[in-house]
């Protein structure tokens, strides 16, 4: 055998190599094209969806149907059903509504009233839109159905009734419970049902921030500020959901309903809500808009991508200890977590928001007249909210 002969079979294995190396690139190119949206949140928890809501057509949609926890979106089909007593006359915007013990005991966030005490109808709606006010979510479920488990089960008679075919409600704030879950779509329903069923009342998800005693409350959802075009509605979080957004934004006479759910982060989450609403805006023909400050460092991630559509086909073979892991359905359909998020912190870490520096104030005798600023805190936190069972997949995994 000659040495040309040998040395171009020696070739032929790393000539494969790079074809196979030159393809992958190719494909990884292709994801990172501007212009689409990229989730570093490609999860187990990710889900999402963008509807247009006039004709409700669904323009993009991830993992869609997939059984995920809301969260405090939980809080939405609240102020759905209270809206709902509004419009039928059963309260009034100067209601009062009682808080009870069980209630003021909730965990953060919260108004922190204490039991006995009471707020108006108009009040509550304003703390749930912004602070996301767990006593007050378990308050008014209280007030509209005796006790917050029997408001848990109207909020899902209603919930299927207006479309919501696979959510469960098992408490009127979103706290955890593996029992109360839901899908992307479902939640893009609900907002779509909010805006149409309650156009009059639809104004408070707008709702920037208000005053509560001496103290300014700020609402949570900056979206708000940083989307253009953006009126609400909710965000929502607890450990074993992540970071989840519901948001409407109007644009040139178009208005669109976009679900983000399993973000690591509140940037992560509405700068990936903000890029599926860029892609959304233009399939339907509107002109783009100047990013944000926030919204301009969309990270481009294409591992997310790929991690997600890989995990759909490793089987959880993961041991259920507990019954409620024995009957729910798997919220999330597998793994690919670390990979998804480790390749997005090598194109773009999280911006945190910038802090303010700590100055000295000189003490004069003119008493301040500005209001204190209640902190913004999602619904619970990573140190409060206990682990929830991971619930089993709907379909019985083939052995």
């Amino acid at each position: 055998m000659t040495h040309s002969r040998v040395q171009r079979r020696a070739s032929a294995p790393i000539r494969a190599r790079r074809i196979a190396v030159a393809a992958a690139l190719a494909m990884v190119a292709a994801w990172l094209l501007p212009g689409t949206a990229r989730a570093q949140i490609g999860s187990e928890r990710y889900a999402a969806m963008v509807v247009e809501a006039r004709t409700g057509r669904v323009l993009i949609a991830a993992n869609a149907d997939e059984t995920r926890y809301p969260a405090s979106l939980t809080k939405m089909m609240t102020l759905y059903m209270l809206f709902d007593a509004l419009a039928e006359g059963r309260v009034q915007l100067n209601t009062p509504i009682r808080m009870s013990e069980e209630a003021a005991s909730r965990p953060p966030s919260k108004l922190g009233l204490p039991a006995g005490s009471t707020l108006t109808v108009h009040q509550a709606i304003l703390a749930l839109v912004t602070k996301s006010a767990n006593d007050v979510a378990a308050a008014v479920g209280e007030h509209l159905a005796g006790s917050e488990e029997r408001f848990g089960q109207v909020m899902t008679l209603r919930a299927r009734a207006i479309g919501m075919t696979r959510t469960t409600f098992r408490n009127a704030s979103g706290l955890p419970d593996p029992d109360n879950t839901t899908t992307a779509r479902d939640m893009a329903t609900l907002g779509l049902r909010l805006i149409r069923d309650h156009p009059t009342r639809y104004h408070y998800f707008s709702t920037v921030h208000f005053n509560w005693g001496r103290a300014m409350i700020r609402n949570h959802n900056r979206m708000l500020g940083d989307y253009e075009g953006a009126d609400g509605i909710k965000t929502g979080f607890i450990r074993d959901s992540g970071f989840n957004i519901v948001t409407s934004a109007i644009r040139d006479n178009i208005r669109l309903v976009g679900v983000t759910m399993g973000g690591s982060s509140w940037v992560e989450r509405d700068r990936h809500m903000g890029a599926l609403l860029d892609q959304g805006f233009a399939q339907m023909g509107v002109a783009p808009r100047p990013p944000s400050s926030l919204m301009a460092a969309v990270p481009a991630v294409g591992a997310a991508r790929a991690a997600t559509s890989a995990r759909r086909a490793v089987p959880d073979r993961r041991a259920r200890t507990t019954r409620a892991a024995a009957v729910q359905p798997r919220v999330g359909p597998g793994r690919g977590t670390t990979a998804a998020r480790a390749a997005t912190r090598a194109v773009a870490p999280p911006v945190p928001r910038a802090a303010a520096a700590r100055q000295p104030v000189a003490r004069t005798a003119a008493r301040s007249t500005t209001r204190p600023v209640a902190p913004r805190v999602e619904q619970g936190s990573r140190a409060s909210t206990p682990a929830l069972p991971r619930p089993v997949p709907r379909t019985p995994t083939r052995r």
